[in-house]
């Protein structure tokens, strides 16, 4: 495969507020897309920067008392920690504030000018007299004209999802001072979109060599648009305002949306002039290198409709192709800080510490629609438990310890593995699947490829070799094996995991993983290190301190009141419907994984009967079959039997899980045996 020289971008934060957990459904998905391509052995470039202008960067600093570059200068740091934190790898990470941006900003918009593309326009905007200051649509507010909803902004409403000019609103204020706004005239610069429609139906609608330039559902919403109508674009703003000044325009600055995604520009400018890159080879028009987007649904309208424009009549390449995702739900509902889901990136990695549990989690979440993805956070203890904990590092936490006691670290493989062939199969197939963003695909098959390996080792099962004479060279044998499909799931994950791949690639004393890899493999006298813990699973008390640590004080009456209704809800049973319950004393004589399941272990009981039950329980995210043979429990022995996907439940046992951990397995006393009845 030939190298090909790529240019990726994440939309720019906004330098005003806290990264959260939903900011990072993007870069995360930028990220493992970047470090696959990167790992493919393209020439590879992810930028990003802080978009730092605008009204709202004005005001909150006029109210801190700080300047507006102290106050950009100290929230850059803030969002290059919290992203450092995520692992997310920029090759640059820039400030929108710069002088790059300046000159290409100004550039642009002189050239466009020159190629009539810029109108200027007297319109009648609200200005609050206090302030002194034209007021933007999201800092007016008043009574919506359509429902008389009250505090709706300039420009919808929440209420009934109504949009209108700020001019309509009913009884309207200004909501930085409260005064009532006047009507004011003044000119506006404008960039004429309606000019593009032609151009801009086309490139909606194109492919290139990597494929459609929108997502089929982006370039259908592009479709509506053109259907209301093209409205040319309001590019300037009236001062006071934090940016750019208008060239030969005093007192008219640059609306932060004209600048902003220049940033990307910019800050590969910044990399260019500090690495030795050339700039042009990647933004002038005809260049032959690639430039990807990957943004929000939400801002889809300024990528595919005014940044494209922008560029074409400016003298530059327009974009290979724009990925928009969808919006982060977290319990199935819109993040709120009242539940304390509105979770900032800060708080995830002081409770729950390890940032790839949630790489993962997003990565099993994600493919390439726009629809939304949802954190369920119980879901979220138990896939990164059984999945991450359970199925892959139980590979090797079940055989490296048999190679470093018994072989001083020596390795000695099979040479036609069977399952280690499958692995390596596999590799064309989850390639294609991180190219398309389709990561949850690509888990599914890593994930399934790690019950064949567990498979593998539970059936040669070391553990027993380990104790019998003259089975040493098998135990080397399976124990390599397993190691190197420990190393083949690890080269497939590391896009999503790169912290732990790294920590892998230490112990398996190999070089940093190459897709091309795959091809290589552990050979014989190849010598490992030390095996130690990898990971840990993830505690319900550090999830539940996280939510309570982001929640908002209710009122005091709101508490009492649910407090109330919780312990009036429960209704009694009586000592009749307790007996029907028939509950035994069970002999667990065997637990192993149940193929293609997420939750269930196979369990076999001995309840004191002439056959044994087989049960079916959705425990393995918190157990190791391994740790469960020969403990007792307890089982419901009446049961309905139950058919199940993978057979016959004849029974349940009993665990207990809250948020606090879980499920967790009950246990007798020391003298129950098995078949006594539970009373």
């Amino acid at each position: 495969m030939s190298s090909r020289k790529i240019l990726v971008t994440s939309a720019l934060p906004y330098a005003n507020g806290s990264i959260h957990l939903g900011h990072l459904v993007e870069y995360i998905q930028t990220d493992i897309w970047t470090r696959f391509q990167k790992m493919q052995g393209h020439t590879v470039h992810y930028v990003c920067a802080d978009d730092t202008h605008g009204t709202p960067i004005m005001l909150r600093a006029e109210k801190e008392g700080i300047t507006p570059e102290a106050l950009i200068d100290g929230v850059h740091k803030e969002h290059r920690a919290d992203f450092d934190g995520f692992l997310v790898e920029f090759d640059n990470y820039y400030s929108t504030n710069s002088g790059e941006n300046k000159t290409l900003s100004q550039g642009i918009y002189k050239a466009l000018k020159a190629n009539d593309k810029i109108a200027t326009k007297t319109i009648e905007q609200f200005y609050d007299p206090v302030k002194n200051m034209f007021l933007p649509d999201r800092f007016i507010k008043g009574e919506c004209p359509k429902c008389h909803a009250k505090d709706q902004y300039g420009d919808s409403c929440e209420s009934c999802g109504a949009t209108y000019n700020p001019t309509e609103l009913i009884e309207a204020y200004s909501a930085v001072s409260g005064a009532a706004p006047i009507r004011k005239e003044t000119e506006h610069h404008f960039f004429k979109l309606s000019e593009c429609e032609d151009f801009l139906k086309e490139w909606t609608q194109s492919c290139t060599a990597q494929g459609k330039t929108l997502q089929g559902e982006a370039a259908n919403k592009m479709g509506e648009w053109f259907e209301s109508g093209l409205k040319d674009w309001d590019i300037s703003r009236d001062a006071p305002y934090f940016g750019f000044e208008i060239p030969d325009a005093p007192g008219k600055y640059f609306y932060v949306w004209l600048d902003a995604p220049i940033g990307y520009m910019a800050s590969f400018k910044n990399l260019c002039d500090k690495n030795g890159l050339d700039f042009d080879e990647y933004w002038k028009a005809g260049s032959d290198t690639e430039l990807y987007h990957f943004i929000g649904k939400d801002i889809l309208y300024f990528h595919a409709l005014f940044w494209p424009a922008t560029l074409e009549y400016s003298g530059y390449r327009t974009p290979t192709q724009v990925f928009a995702h969808g919006f982060l739900t977290v319990n199935g509902e819109k993040m709120s800080k009242s539940r304390g889901t509105f979770i900032t990136a800060r708080s995830y990695l002081d409770h729950i510490k390890n940032p790839e549990y949630l790489r993962y989690y997003y990565a099993a979440k994600l493919n390439s629609t726009m629809e939304d993805i949802d954190l369920n956070l119980e879901d979220f203890t138990a896939r990164v438990n059984s999945d991450l904990v359970g199925k892959y590092i139980n590979i090797a936490s079940r055989t490296a310890g048999f190679i470093n006691k018994h072989f001083d670290g020596k390795l000695n493989p099979s040479r036609n593995n069977a399952v280690v062939a499958e692995l390596k199969a596999a590799a064309d197939a989850i390639a294609a699947s991180y190219v398309a963003r389709e990561y949850g695909k690509a888990l599914r098959e890593i994930m399934r490829l790690s019950d064949l390996a567990n498979s593998f080792v539970a059936d040669k099962a070391p553990w027993v070799m380990a104790k019998q004479e003259g089975r040493e060279a098998v135990l080397q044998e399976v124990c390599s094996d397993a190691l190197e499909m420990f190393r083949l799931l690890t080269l497939y994950l590391k896009p999503v995991l790169p912290k732990l791949a790294m920590e892998i690639e230490a112990f398996l004393n190999v070089d940093a993983m190459q897709w091309s890899h795959v091809d290589a493999s552990l050979n014989a006298e190849h010598t490992i290190n030390k095996y130690n813990h990898l990971i840990t699973r993830v505690d319900p008390k550090a999830i539940a301190a996280m939510v309570d640590s982001n929640k908002e004080n209710l009122e005091k009456s709101e508490a009492v009141a649910a407090l109330v209704k919780e312990e009036v809800a429960g209704d009694y049973i009586n000592i009749d419907d307790f007996t029907k319950v028939d509950l035994r004393i069970a002999h667990i004589v065997n637990a192993e994984y149940v193929e293609g399941a997420d939750k269930l272990l196979k369990l076999t009981l001995d309840i004191g009967e002439e056959k044994t039950r087989q049960v079916f329980a959705g425990i393995k995210s918190s157990y190791d079959p391994e740790t469960l043979k020969g403990r007792k429990t307890v089982m419901v022995a009446n049961l309905a039997p139950r058919k199940m996907k993978f057979g016959m439940s004849e029974g349940m046992v009993l665990a207990a899980s809250d948020g606090r951990g879980g499920p967790f397995i009950l246990s007798p006393d020391s003298g129950a045996q098995a078949g006594m009845a539970v009373k």
